[in-house]
């Protein structure tokens, strides 16, 4: 019996653990509801993020920092690596991680267990949101 009434307070402690919440998650709710009407800043956002991000006109982008930026690999150092091992080939050529990407290369990538294979659309070179990121690149 004594147990029972302990394992309930630690219930409601930690429910109410956070400053300003209630057990039945009020604020949590009330935060995410203020975030519905945005919908249209964030678009404008997510484009500038994408102009942002565009490399200055004559400047190349690496293959490994490229497949980083659109999110097909975790790390830069995992992009880096699948190429050394010949994971990633551009055109049907194996390359190595300094090679150049172009707008219309066809980029062919083994990772996890699977293959992807993108057209590139548009060259990135800092990582951008998810939803920037697929418009990027076309899935094949």
């Amino acid at each position: 019996m004594a147990s029972e009434g302990a394992d309930d307070n630690a219930g409601t402690a930690g429910e109410a653990g956070g400053a300003g919440r209630t057990p039945d998650g009020a604020d949590r709710k009330a935060r995410t509801d203020g975030k519905a009407g945005t919908d249209g800043k964030a678009g404008a956002d997510a484009a500038a993020a994408a102009e942002a991000a565009r490399p200055a006109s004559g400047e190349n982008v690496r293959i490994d920092s490229w497949i980083w930026s659109v999110r097909l690999v975790k790390t830069r150092s995992m992009g880096a690596t699948a190429c050394r091992g010949g994971h990633v080939r551009v055109n049907g050529e194996r390359v190595k991680p300094a090679h150049s990407v172009r707008v219309g290369d066809e980029v062919r990538l083994r990772h996890a267990g699977r293959e992807r294979v993108v057209v590139v659309k548009r060259l990135i070179r800092k990582r951008v949101g998810a939803p920037v990121a697929v418009e990027c690149y076309v899935d094949n």
